[in-house]
């Protein structure tokens, strides 16, 4: 309401002095307005033609600020209202007296604002807009200046004498609720978001054409609406909760979070309000403004963001966790610790059981009802089998699915499926994905989700094959990597000595372990070939690299040993020549064109060369003497009785395949007893543990605490027997469960053999001189020891087989002859001379005398040959001895055989 001055007023609240005033400028009793004022929120009463009415919500002077002041007939104001004062800023007792054209008014429109002063005091009327300014204050400060519309209406005082009553209202204030109005409508009208002005009742006041267009109607049909009318249950009490402290507390929301739904639709909507309280011009709460935008397609969108950024951290980590080894079972495990939990709830991997076997086609594999074994279970949710369809099957159980079965077409067409769930089961959406590699399927895992979980969709198919792809890769990597070391094991473990090897003196025992799964197949291998004369060669060699090219290295090196050995040479001789072959492995044109091909300059092929390193020893049972030779191995372990292990000082030399540089022998005499050990790298040095610390760690395993005196003395006899025939496969043992031998980096072979000395009782050794009757002589010193030794059904034999070699010595020979009877597993017969040309063999015919000697040897004896010595040369035959169930070959027999 105005505020109109009347001098039956004297309140000074703006409001109650308005009710005042227009009381008393409309004539209204008193005592009606008194009943006016003390009417509660809401009431109203009826005075004649007149409405008065009290609400809280104030009116629009609240926001106009409209000012009074009234000019008496002498043209100078005589009353001054409070808004007068807030708007000019001049209190009452100065303005009360004032012109006010002289006052307010520009110099420059003095005139003018008195000619209408005084037609105003003649009665007329006027309206205009008018610049005003303020006096300066008693202080001396400037006023300040303004535009103001004023409404001036004659009026008569008591008297009857013309006066004035002055409206005034500040411009400026109407230009800004002029733009705050076309703002509101903007807001209301234009605006693309929803909007609500909710009253303090939570009642719609007023809504947009946005909410209009969501919930239908026109804006003023949702005049009136609460918040059950827009929102469901419960979420309609959780905003008009949310309103309510709103309104009382005077807190904004933003970005407040509400899902609904729309009139005409299923669908379910989100949107995103903000909330904050509505006031007054006089700062009096009047509502609640309601913003909201539809954030439903934001929302999908930053779902699907979201899916899509799990989607591809999943297939990042599946990356980085699967395929970090080369084991088919730890493959599958790694593939479902990715996908469970963060992908689905319960998985299973089932491979072929034919392609674990080796099998590239298993029966029944086109069709996929082949055979399969279940490798891999996870699940997320504690006592909840995975059945698919089916019987639960157990971890590393052999099964298959039937021919109809989602499975089994899945696997028959390499495509996934979907698989019905079952009914009252935990488990509501399962997803049946072949494992495809390199376009053969080699399994199919199984996805499944329970009840209260998201079904698989369109995208997780989509993930769950690249899941199971990449998986299927590593899975068939590993499976044919296993059959490539199983192949280069088997190749392996075929070229190594089949048992228990046997030699004469000695008491062997090995042992080999390959290296893990996770690790190729090695080149180690050891070697026992027994050589005549009672004489054993000990071999442990180990092929640089892994592999089948390694096993394949490793095989050729063995056999050339073996070859070598045959030939009779000494250690360092086979070394050299064992390394010419290494050298030519890698060569298609063999020793020669690899000799020719280093002699020209060029860059190595670093993929053909092969290396090894090797030592070899040969030991004779007779004098016990063994002769090593080293091409870059690990030193040789010595445990004499009673003493504490130690290496044998061989000079390593170059390892073969490098060539240029000869190898030594040392030769060292072996005590009776004593236990000597040969073995490679794999057994003494791992990442964990270095060499140094491995050597150390094996010459102690070798040192038996005892039989080493404690207090210093010498051991007794009875230590002494006991390390001499302490079990030489529990050494073995003991010393693999000593050191860590559980690695797998790489294989191990370990070769041990005890010193047991032919006794001398069993050799008979005389010196013959060169004359014809040394032949008869042989002969009675063969005679006379084979009756010693009871084996009279092998005198005749020996006689007649000394007979030819010394004879042969006697001929062809040079210096003193030398027989040799040895009895062990075998008998043996050697001769002794200087000559250096070796006997040969030839076929003698129908009309020769002689060269006969050498046939007959070969058909009595089991084996004869011929080896040179630093001295000469050794002709030497063996015969079995006696055992009742191998006959002895009658020599006239063999004689007559020959003609």
């Amino acid at each position: 309401m105005s505020e109109i001055p009347a001098k039956a007023t004297e309140s000074e609240d703006p409001s109650g002095g308005a009710r005042a005033e227009a009381a008393g400028s409309v004539d209204v009793p008193a005592d009606a307005v008194r009943v006016a004022d003390g009417m509660s929120e809401g009431d109203a009463l009826s005075v004649g033609d007149a409405m008065w009415q009290s609400s809280p919500p104030g009116s629009i002077y609240d926001y106009i600020k409209v000012a009074s002041f009234s000019i008496g007939p002498d043209g100078l104001v005589d009353q001054w209202s409070l808004r007068a004062e807030q708007l000019f800023g001049i209190p009452t007792e100065r303005a009360v007296g004032m012109d006010p054209i002289e006052a307010f008014v520009d110099p420059e429109l003095h005139e003018r604002g008195q000619r209408k002063m005084a037609e105003i005091l003649d009665g007329r009327e006027w309206t205009g807009v008018v610049p005003f300014r303020v006096p300066e204050t008693a202080e001396g400060e400037p006023g300040k200046e303004g535009l103001a519309e004023v409404y001036v209406m004659p009026t008569r005082t008591e008297e009857g004498e013309r006066a004035a009553v002055c409206i005034v209202v500040d411009v400026r204030i109407l230009r800004r609720i002029e733009t705050d109005l076309a703002a509101s409508q903007s807001i209301f009208g234009q605006s693309p978001f929803g909007f609500l002005l909710i009253d303090p009742d939570l009642r719609v006041r007023r809504a947009n054409q946005q909410i209009a267009n969501t919930f239908g109607g026109t804006p003023d049909d949702h005049r009136g609406n609460g918040v059950q009318d827009y929102l469901q249950s419960p979420e309609a009490e959780r905003v008009t909760a949310t309103l309510r402290r709103v309104l009382e507390t005077g807190n904004s929301i933003t970005d407040m979070h509400v899902t609904g739904f729309v009139p005409g639709s299923e669908e379910r909507r989100h949107w995103s309000i903000n909330l904050y309280r509505v006031h007054s011009g006089s700062g009096r709460p009047i509502g609640i403004a309601w913003l909201g935008t539809d954030v439903t397609a934001r929302r999908a969108a930053a779902r699907e963001a979201a899916s899509a950024r799990r989607n591809l951290a999943l297939l990042n980590e599946a990356g980085a966790r699967i395929g970090n080894s080369l084991d088919l079972e730890t493959t599958a495990r790694e593939l479902l610790d990715v996908v469970v939990p963060g992908f689905c709830d319960l998985a299973t991997v089932d491979l072929y059981q034919g392609l674990l076997a080796g099998d590239e086609t298993p029966p029944g594999r086109a069709d996929g009802s082949a055979e399969l074994r279940r490798v891999a279970f996870a699940s997320a949710v504690s006592d909840v089998p995975f059945v698919g369809g089916g019987a639960p099957v157990a971890v590393n159980a052999v099964h298959h699915y039937p021919f109809n079965s989602p499975c089994a077409d899945a696997l028959r067409t390499a495509r996934p499926q979907y698989v019905s769930a079952e009914e009252n089961g935990p488990v509501q959406s399962t997803l049946a994905v072949p494992m495809v590699a390199h376009d053969t399927v080699v399994g199919l895992v199984q996805f499944a989700r329970t009840k209260g979980s998201e079904p698989f969709g369109d995208r997780d198919r989509d993930l769950a094959v690249e899941l199971a792809a990449r998986a299927a890769v590593c899975i068939d990597n590993a499976r044919l990597y296993r059959r490539e070391h199983e192949r280069a094991l088997i190749l392996q473990r075929s070229l190594l000595p089949p048992g228990d090897p046997e030699a004469s003196g000695l008491d062997i025992a090995c042992r080999y372990l390959p290296g893990n799964a996770a690790t190729e197949v090695g080149g180690d291998w050891f070697d026992v070939i027994e050589l005549p004369g009672h004489r054993t060669a000990l071999v442990v060699g180990d092929v640089m690299g892994r592999g089948l090219r390694a096993a394949v290295a490793m095989g050729e090196l063995r056999t050339a040993v073996r070859t070598l050995a045959l030939l009779d040479l000494e250690p360092a001789e086979v070394l050299s020549a064992l390394d010419e072959i290494a050298r030519g492995l890698g060569t298609p044109g063999g020793v020669q064109q690899a000799t020719r091909a280093a002699r020209r300059p060029r860059e190595a092929d670093l993929s053909e060369v092969y290396l090894a390193t090797c030592i070899y020893a040969v030991y004779d049972s007779v004098t016990r003497r063994c002769t090593f030779a080293n091409a870059g191995h690990l030193p040789p372990v010595l445990v004499e009785p009673g003493e504490a292990a130690l290496m044998l000082d061989v000079p390593p030399g170059m390892p073969l395949g490098v060539g240029g540089e000869p190898f030594e022998e040392v030769e060292v005499e072996l005590p009776e007893g004593a236990l000597l050990a040969l073995y490679t790298d794999g057994l003494v040095e791992s990442r964990d543990h270095p060499l140094d610390e491995g050597l150390q760690a094996f010459v102690g395993a070798l040192t038996d605490p005892a039989s080493l005196s404690s207090d210093g003395h010498p051991p007794t006899t009875a230590a002494l027997n006991a390390e001499t025939h302490r079990d030489l496969e529990d050494v073995c043992d003991h010393v693999l469960s000593t050191l860590d031998t559980h690695h797998g980096e790489d294989d191990i072979a370990l070769l041990m053999a005890r010193v047991q000395g032919l006794p001398e009782d069993s050799v008979g050794d005389w010196t013959l001189p060169r004359e014809p009757r040394s032949v008869g002589r042989a002969r009675e010193y063969a005679r006379a020891q084979l009756k010693s030794w009871d084996l009279e059904p092998l005198i005749d034999t020996t006689e007649l087989l000394v007979s030819e070699l010394v004879t042969n010595a006697l001929r062809y020979g040079e210096g003193e002859i030398r027989l040799r009877l040895l009895l062990d597993r075998t008998l043996v017969c050697e001769v002794w001379d200087a000559g250096l040309v070796q006997p040969r063999r030839r076929r003698a015919r129908d009309t020769d005398e002689g060269g006969r000697g050498l046939q007959l040897v070969g058909l009595l004896s089991a084996a004869w040959g011929s080896r040179r010595t630093p001295r000469g040369k050794t002709v030497w035959f063996e015969l079995p001895l006696p055992d009742g169930e191998n006959g002895m070959v009658d020599p006239a027999e063999a004689l007559l055989s020959l003609f």
